[in-house]
């Protein structure tokens, strides 16, 4: 009789019930080429010997599975393997133009045996919780952008840790977490000083801070700062609807759609950007480097982002890095 390759532990201290950490553990050994399809696993007998489970609690897990169709069951065989493809849960908060640059490297640097389910929460708390809930137990890896509430630590909490990976910012997450974010703070504050004779050809520099946008608020204390620090004449507009372009400044765009007001009345005045105005707009997209001869943006490298997070699929390493943030100057600037 072939051996099983496959042997689990019950870990006692886990908030996960007995049978899902015996489904996650197959789904993990599978998703690491421990088990391979066509490969048997041990028979009901064996897990409940060598882990005290009881039978009711082994079928309930191999049941799972085999509405999945991860696993199969032969009369008088046992249980085999029939599907090795790994599933991963990659939950983005909205998909925008940036967003599609990560999650196409995402999946170009995963090997083809690896499923993506794409879920989008919005922002919303509620919906978070929902679908992570939803997603306990059914997936080897969960990348998970987190966002600014309260409840967030205690709702990717129920992720096993060696499982979950928070992207692009590191906002509720813990030492624990395997991370790869961008900074808001510091990475902006030293982009501009990097420009700063571009910068300090105009009359005055204004961050347009829309009340609609989630973009991290302490890019506005590092903007303030950087403008104290150069004394610059500066401006932070928090209402979109008290906009009005004016000749000789620069403005510090985080939304595209800000952005595409600014186009609009800059046409409007026939105000050159680059020369009568000036715009730097936060997240590079493929279409910046056409639009006005080119729109100067600030941006993490989300191609990067996006593979990174597929070797954390892959291997399964722990992991900790700050993915950097450039300013890319183009005739906006």
């Amino acid at each position: 009789m072939v051996m099983s390759k496959f042997h689990f532990k019950v870990e006692p201290h886990s908030n996960q019930l007995k049978f899902q950490q015996l489904i996650d553990s197959i789904n993990d050994a599978i998703s690491r080429e421990l088990l391979k399809e066509g490969d048997i696993l041990p028979s009901v007998n064996q897990i409940c010997k060598e882990s005290s489970l009881s039978r009711d609690t082994v079928f309930k897990a191999y049941s799972e599975l085999k509405s999945r169709g991860i696993i199969e069951s032969v009369p008088n065989k046992g249980y085999f393997v029939t599907k090795a493809t790994t599933k991963v849960f990659l939950f983005l908060d909205t998909f925008k133009a940036y967003k599609e640059v990560l999650y196409g490297s995402f999946l170009e640097n995963l090997p083809e045996n690896i499923t993506v389910d794409l879920h989008f929460h919005h922002y919303n708390i509620n919906v978070f919780e929902t679908i992570i809930k939803e997603s306990l137990g059914k997936y080897t890896k969960y990348i998970v952008m987190n966002f600014n509430h309260d409840k967030v630590p205690e709702i990717i909490k129920r992720i096993p840790e060696n499982k979950l990976l928070v992207i692009d910012w590191k906002i509720n997450s813990n030492r624990n977490n395997s991370t790869i974010f961008q900074d808001f703070g510091q990475s902006l504050y030293n982009c501009l000083e990097e420009n700063i004779e571009k910068i300090k050809k105009y009359e005055r520099f204004v961050y347009l801070y829309p009340e609609f946008t989630y973009h991290p608020k302490e890019s506005i204390d590092f903007f303030e700062k950087f403008c104290a620090d150069y004394k610059l004449n500066s401006e932070v507009i928090l209402k979109v609807k008290n906009f009005q372009l004016d000749e000789g400044d620069l403005y510090l765009l985080v939304s595209d759609r800000t952005l595409a007001r600014f186009l609009d009345q800059s046409d409007q005045k026939k105000l050159s950007p680059g020369v009568d105005v000036g715009v730097i707009s936060y997240n590079e997209t493929p279409m910046k480097k056409y639009v006005k001869d080119g729109i100067t943006v600030i941006s993490t490298d989300f191609e990067m982002m996006g593979r990174k997070a597929a070797e954390f699929v892959v291997n399964g390493d722990h992991v900790n890095l700050q993915i950097p943030t450039k300013l890319t100057v183009r005739n906006s600037l």
